[in-house]
């Protein structure tokens, strides 16, 4: 299906799909973790990827191959994480600047045309001036993993459980370690639900 006009919290029409997105990279273990679970279980998903965090460049050499094919895709989640809606407009233009020469630099790629606003905020100035770096599609979720902060594996799973329904976009984060211990449980929900992991990318085509 095409690109969306505008921003997209779930993905549209009738499927069994499941776009798991994550946001940050705080943590290099929880980035080597997931590119692990990749690799090893073929799954599929995209990173929005935070470009301060050295995570992203202690895992190029592992990362970049699965980029390449398509397994992983990454989009932007501006530099630093600020509240896109506080800043000036030079300050966002900066954020979606360094990242995407970041991301082009490291990856080669720039993660057009994905974008995800740090803490949900935006409005049509930050919407604005992220088209003009070619990030037409804010890209929101319907389901969370709630671990951009530490919690309990168990109530992570619980999130997952609650969350994890066709058409879905769901919002993890790669900062803490208790998703890296539960990978075999999160694919236990998706094959008894038989849902299907996949990249923005694998959904919408320009």
């Amino acid at each position: 299906m095409p690109v969306p006009g505008g921003a997209v919290t779930a993905i549209p029409g009738q499927g069994n799909n499941l776009a798991l997105t994550v946001d940050d990279g705080a943590s290099s273990e929880v980035v080597g973790a997931y590119i692990r679970f990749a690799r090893d279980s073929g799954a599929r998903f995209t990173f929005f990827v935070t470009g301060v965090y050295d995570s992203w460049t202690d895992h190029k050499a592992e990362l970049r191959p699965l980029v390449e094919s398509g397994q992983i895709q990454l989009a932007n989640h501006t530099w630093d994480h600020p509240d896109l809606t506080s800043l000036s407009a030079t300050a966002i233009s900066s954020q979606f600047a360094r990242t995407k020469a970041f991301l082009r630099n490291t990856f080669g790629v720039d993660g057009t045309p994905y974008y995800r606003p740090p803490f949900g905020y935006r409005n049509s100035t930050v919407d604005d001036i992220a088209a003009d770096h070619g990030y037409t599609v804010p890209t929101l979720w319907y389901g969370s993993l709630s671990d951009s902060g530490l919690i309990t594996e168990q109530y992570l799973l619980e999130c997952a459980h609650r969350y994890f329904n066709p058409q879905t976009i769901i919002i993890g984060h790669a900062n803490h370690p208790p998703v890296t211990h539960v990978y075999g449980e999160l694919l236990d929900i998706i094959r008894d639900r038989n849902l299907a992991m996949v990249t923005l990318n694998d959904i919408f085509t320009s």
